[in-house]
């Protein structure tokens, strides 16, 4: 199969779904029917809810939701064979991903732009959102941890017996410098907009200079080498920082900045596609993975953003509710979004079978090594700073999802020592409630607990993330569809999804749990197998007990809801 063939293919496909099923999608979920503000109007408060153009906001939920995700998903899946992991990526992206993005954010945005949790508490239970918003701060906390992890590791300098390499530590002192000055015209270009009311358009443009000024100047004058460690700290005072920043300041204009730089690199990629026409037959096209384990699970918890991602909904009903302009922008934002990723996973597999002719190893050189040598394959003496630009925008993934995830684990913190449905906010509760429930106190403890674990060996639990992500992803479409079923709307599309996801969930879960029970009987095992196996026995129950009370409440609709 050529590389450029499968793109167009996958491309068509995806637009069709994104015109055919998206729009119906709309009609049954009665999309855009209520003529009413949204939270972001309603609910404004210059700080989380605060309404945005469709354009800055796709821009931040693109980003949030990216990650490193659909990048590293489908190389470390690349071993099942293109065609099976092509096949996940599109049939789950527009049937799987694509409703479980969407539904996430119309639901948080008829319930004033409130968390699964709490959408959760609302149409199930509390003792489910209880349970729930457990599991997924946890699971943010290993999130911050590895993102941190992959941030440093993308600026943090190589050092030879307590002396820089500064040839081996080059790209990364680039990558490092690029990314403070990005932090900088961001504040500048939210200042302008928000608060000299500069149109759109023209910032737009100034923005655009600025960054490539900024690249220019990061590619020859980069003095800052320093180690992963301290890289770490700086990104945790980052993060702590842009947790609590309104979003107008930092998150709004960073992420749109950023999604320049996205697109920028979808376009490099797909010329570098189109000049090279990778041959896809260096990859299997179905081939069991014995070093992964079998295709099911693995395949469906391995690429995740690429298809469906139990952290999207969290983006989705974390942070771009609160920002939603209007109701209708919630399809090309979420939907959009999803098939968007699908895409870039397909670019990323192609970047697969060219590495595989350089003999590339690791995400970051398959992912942006491969794509540049496509390109300077035909133009030769464009690598390095295709590498380079390649590289940078995969950092500003991670790093946009970095802070996401840590505002979103600091709403999940604060969530779960209020009650929604008794009217608590951080303003009203005393005592315990209102230390532990405070911005500053919940921020400062995610935080700390995210940048240890990162310092500490997050690599030895991160097996669990995968069967945890897609837990999540199965609870978000329960969460959705028992909401839909007690308004009465058709809630039929999420159940397939949402069975699929929790038996892939449990599978997995079991066979990594009997991976760490064999680990510990065989002696010599530190902490990690421990906490894995621990771990993945309550995943199990938890999946199991949210299961049949979320299909308990599909059966049998909360009456006082249907209205």
């Amino acid at each position: 199969m050529n590389g450029l063939v499968l793109l167009i293919i996958s491309v068509a496909v995806l637009v069709a779904g994104y015109i055919l099923y998206g729009r119906w999608l709309c009609k049954q979920w009665g999309v855009g029917e209520l003529d009413k503000p949204t939270p972001a109007h309603t609910l404004e408060d210059g700080i989380d809810y605060v309404p945005a153009k469709a354009p800055v906001l796709m821009g931040h939920h693109f980003s949030s939701i990216a990650g490193a995700g659909p990048i590293t998903g489908p190389i470390n899946a690349a071993g099942f064979g293109w065609l099976a992991c092509t096949l996940w990526i599109l049939v789950g992206g527009i049937f799987f991903g694509g409703v479980h993005d969407f539904g996430a954010l119309f639901a948080s945005v008829r319930h004033d732009g409130k968390s699964i949790g709490e959408i959760i508490s609302t149409n199930m239970s509390k003792r489910a959102k209880m349970l729930f918003l457990i599991f997924a701060y946890l699971t943010l906390i290993l999130v911050v941890a590895a993102f941190a992890s992959i941030v440093a590791g993308t600026f943090g300098a190589t050092f030879v017996e307590d002396n820089v390499d500064l040839a081996a530590s080059e790209a990364n002192a680039r990558v490092a410098m690029v990314s403070l000055l990005f932090i900088a015209i961001a504040i500048v270009f939210g200042f302008l907009v928000y608060r000299r009311n500069a149109p759109m358009g023209i910032a737009s443009v100034i923005g655009v200079v600025a960054i490539v000024a900024i690249i220019a100047i990061g590619m020859n004058f980069h003095p800052i080498y320093l180690s992963k460690d301290t890289w770490m700290w700086i990104c945790g005072i980052y993060i702590a920082i842009a947790s609590v920043t309104p979003v107008w300041i930092l998150l709004q204009p960073r992420d749109y900045l950023s999604s320049f730089l996205l697109y920028a690199m979808l376009a490099v990629a797909v010329v570098a596609v189109v000049l090279a026409r990778p041959d896809m037959s260096t990859m299997p096209m179905v081939e069991a993975s014995p070093a992964a384990g079998p295709i099911f699970p693995v395949l469906f918890t391995t690429i995740a953003c690429g298809a469906i991602s139990g952290f999207h909904s969290l983006v989705s009903s974390g942070t771009t509710s609160k920002q939603l302009d209007k109701e209708t922008d919630a399809k090309p934002i979420a939907y959009g979004g999803m098939l968007l990723e699908c895409v870039l996973a397909i670019l990323t597999l192609c970047a697969v079978a060219y590495a595989k002719v350089y003999d590339l190893t690791g995400a970051t050189n398959i992912f942006g090594g491969g794509l540049a040598h496509m390109i300077d394959d035909s133009i030769p003496g464009t690598y390095d700073i295709l590498f380079t630009l390649l590289v940078l925008t995969y950092s500003a993934f991670c790093l946009t999802s970095l802070d996401t995830a840590t505002r979103l684990a600091r709403f999940m913190f604060q969530e779960f020592w209020l009650d929604g449905s008794k009217g608590e906010t951080p303003e009203n509760v005393t005592g315990y409630k209102k230390v532990l429930s405070n911005i500053y106190v919940s921020t400062a403890i995610t935080v700390v607990l995210g940048v240890l674990l990162g310092l500490n060996g997050y690599e030895k639990i991160w097996a669990l993330f995968g069967s945890a992500n897609q837990l999540l992803a199965a609870l978000g479409l329960l969460a959705v569809a028992t909401w839909l079923g007690n308004i009465g709307k058709n809630n039929k599309m999420f159940l397939i999804p949402m069975g699929f996801m929790l038996v892939v969930t449990i599978f997995s879960l079991g066979i990594n749990t009997m991976n760490q029970v064999n680990a510990i009987s065989a002696g010599g095992a530190d902490w990690g197998p421990y906490v894995q196996a621990i771990l993945g026995v309550l995943l199990i129950v938890l999946a199991v007990i949210l299961a049949i009370e979320g299909i308990q409440t599909i059966a049998h609709p909360k009456k006082s809801q249907k209205a």
